[in-house]
């Protein structure tokens, strides 16, 4: 018994063995091929519709890092140096490079996706993609997403810069939970943060100014408001209210448009 387990052993040990030496062997002999190889072709792939980076965009950083690619060996570019040039572009989420056999190189880029921008106290300009992360504003390409402006202070450095404040916490929570929801997404123009930090909703649809306040609950204040337009805003009228406050949970607060209250009146003589 004891003999036949020693020779089982053996013999996986002894396979494992030639499988090694087969892999080492094959890998010797890619990797002898390789140095005779020449890139002939590159082929991109950008995933999505039109965004911050296109096809000249990328030959742009192969130029900038590698040069002309074409007709150069492949042990003369460092295609593992290029794909981080890629990653280092702040619209850039994730890139991957590689090369086959036929000289093909390979190159598929992951854009960032911008969900909202913000616009600072100073005027500071940038974008908060859906990560979370911020992206700076781009001379060739405008997002269509959401706005966020007024009183925001938090300024903008690098790529890995962070969301820093409470508010801004706030704004990427609310756009992230509005792009969401098709009703939302619609309806909702612009957020605005007013001088006592509250985030203020401006509608498409309706004068009124809808108070936030922060995200804490937003799932709830939200679903509240959905059933207040639904229910009260087909009877009142779209510009009945001035403000429509939801600052409270589980509670709505609203604040009567006198002029259009004055004309309800006048008219029912």
């Amino acid at each position: 018994m004891l003999k036949r387990i020693a020779w089982k052993r053996i013999l996986y040990v002894f396979a494992w063995l030639v499988s090694i030496g087969g892999l080492v062997t094959l890998m010797s002999f890619i990797e002898g091929k390789k140095s005779h190889l020449k890139f002939k072709d590159i082929k991109v792939i950008i995933p999505g519709t039109a965004g911050f980076i296109d096809r000249n965009e990328v030959n742009r950083i192969i130029q900038n890092h590698s040069g002309l690619i074409i007709g150069k060996y492949f042990h003369e570019v460092n295609l593992h140096e290029l794909e981080s040039e890629f990653k280092r572009n702040s619209y850039i989420r994730d890139a991957k490079v590689y090369a086959d056999m036929d000289g093909t190189v390979h190159i598929m880029v992951m854009q960032s996706d911008p969900l909202l921008r913000i616009i600072t106290l100073t005027n500071q300009d940038f974008y908060i993609d859906r990560f979370g992360n911020k992206l700076p504003t781009s001379k060739d390409y405008t997002p269509h997403v959401l706005v966020a402006n007024g009183y925001i202070m938090e300024n903008y450095t690098k790529k890995e810069d962070s969301l820093r404040t409470k508010v801004v916490r706030d704004l990427y929570k609310t756009a992230l939970y509005v792009e969401k929801d098709s009703l939302w997404r619609d309806q909702f123009e612009q957020l605005y943060v007013n001088a006592q930090r509250d985030i203020e909703i401006v509608p498409r649809v309706g004068n009124q100014k809808i108070i936030l306040g922060d995200a804490d609950s937003l799932e709830v204040r939200l679903r509240n408001l959905k059933a207040f337009y639904k229910r009260a805003m087909p009877v009142v009228g779209w510009n009945a209210y001035k403000t429509i406050n939801i600052k409270y949970t589980n509670q709505i607060i609203c604040e009567r448009n006198l002029a259009d209250s004055a004309w309800i009146v006048a008219s029912g003589k």
